[in-house]
């Protein structure tokens, strides 16, 4: 069975959704560990109702970033883990724990990559303009929000949104992608060629106009 090991800075919606999908049977995975950057991070409250094993640690305990990712990676590899999960995790993933979770490090974007990276997708899209916007689930690699993408969601914008009234339109496909993505990644089924993911099995093309579920199969 996939184990699973969740970073999280904040609230943990995106890891609530996951623990849930598990729970209910769609996804046959476990969570492993959820590993926080802040002591009063809601994610720590969730780990807890659910009896997922949770750790604290402080990036001011280590020397510096790469001392921090390799205690990080270490954690994880004694836990098993297979898959990575950022769920909110409000920083850039360093090189100790991408070397050893090689395309195994999993993150959700709130915008239609490669459009709007960085920690301000909402607000970026509605500035910009743009009609249609969304969230991407991803490969993390050494780039901001550059890795392969693996499945979005396409949601509208609309004129007078805010970025706090996109953030809410949006919210509700993380938690639908994010989960289909795990569950994919524990079926076998996402294979990696270069920077694109194909989805075997003929989902070569898994999206979600306006919320309506679409594939190839």
């Amino acid at each position: 069975m996939l184990r699973i090991g969740v970073l999280a800075s904040g609230r943990g919606s995106n890891f609530q959704a996951v623990v849930d999908s598990i729970e209910q049977g769609e996804i046959e995975a476990e969570v492993a560990l959820l590993v926080v950057d802040k002591e009063d991070a809601y994610a720590i409250e969730r780990a807890k109702k659910h009896d997922i094993p949770w750790m604290y640690v402080n990036p001011k305990d280590f020397s510096g970033r790469d001392a921090f990712y390799d205690h990080i990676a270490s954690e994880l590899v004694k836990k098993d883990v297979g898959l990575v999960l950022l769920a909110g995790f409000m920083r850039i993933v360093g090189k100790p724990l991408l070397e050893r979770f090689r395309m195994k490090v999993m993150n959700i974007h709130p915008a239609l990559l490669p459009s709007f990276p960085g920690l301000h997708g909402h607000r970026d899209a509605v500035n910009y303009g743009v009609k249609v916007s969304g969230c991407t689930v991803h490969f993390v690699d050494e780039g901001m929000d550059t890795g392969p993408v693996i499945i979005q969601a396409a949601v509208p914008v609309h004129h007078g949104d805010t970025e706090d009234s996109l953030s809410e339109r949006i919210l509700p496909f993380e938690h639908r992608i994010y989960p289909l993505a795990v569950k994919l990644f524990a079926e076998g089924k996402i294979e990696v060629s270069g920077r694109k993911v194909v989805i075997k099995g003929g989902q070569s093309a898994l999206f979600f106009p306006q919320g309506e579920y679409v594939s190839d199969a």
